[in-house]
């Protein structure tokens, strides 16, 4: 018993025991308590540093200068449950039934999808043509791309 000489000889066994394992707990209980205020210190060090980064990539102040954007699409609550979802299949067979049975389709099915299109898309505004230099040429940067003489096609 060389080792327990800070603890008075008179207890039994189980008590130097009993009393060990309380000094250790007691140990352990403040090396807990200085290790979870560092790591409280250590928390808020990092959410500082955070705040100082959210505050870098606010963009709130922007909102002011921006323009106001329109909602073009209306908003459409559909939920589908197995009815609703029914309804749907049915009302979208029968339009797909319409389509194909529709003349201009049956005569030339790309060319109506087209039509269809040109005439239910936003129209789109065309790019402004490109600036040539003085000379009237267009600016050439890197090298040049040597183009295929010809029609081209693709085999499927």
């Amino acid at each position: 018993m060389g080792k327990s000489r800070s603890l008075p000889q008179s207890m039994s066994k189980a008590d130097l025991k009993f009393e060990k394992k309380r000094q250790f707990y007691g140990k352990v209980r403040e090396t807990v308590a200085s290790l979870s205020a560092q790591k409280a210190i250590g928390k808020k060090k990092k959410l500082r540093s955070r705040q100082k980064k959210l505050k870098a990539y606010d963009l709130s102040s922007l909102s002011e200068f921006l323009p106001e954007l329109k909602s073009q699409r209306q908003p459409t609550e559909l939920k589908l449950n197995c009815k609703s979802r029914q309804k749907l299949i049915l009302k979208e067979g029968k339009h797909l039934s319409m389509v194909l049975s529709h003349p201009a389709f049956q005569s030339d099915p790309f060319a109506a999808i087209h039509q269809h299109l040109q005439s239910t898309q936003p129209i789109v505004d065309e790019k402004p043509e490109k600036r040539s230099n003085k000379n009237g040429g267009k600016k050439r940067k890197g090298k040049k791309i040597k183009s295929l003489d010809g029609p081209q096609s693709m085999v499927v």
